[in-house]
């Protein structure tokens, strides 16, 4: 079973999301950091 299925199911959708968010959510608050440090 591929890594990247060009139709994940439900569960596998769902991971993907999540991991996306938490990927997003870490380039945020590096970005934030970058712009707060003096």
């Amino acid at each position: 079973m591929p890594v990247l299925d060009p139709n994940p199911q439900n569960g596998q959708k769902k991971l993907l999301i999540v991991l996306g968010a938490m990927l997003a959510i870490t380039v945020i608050i590096g970005i934030i950091a970058s712009i707060a440090s003096p």
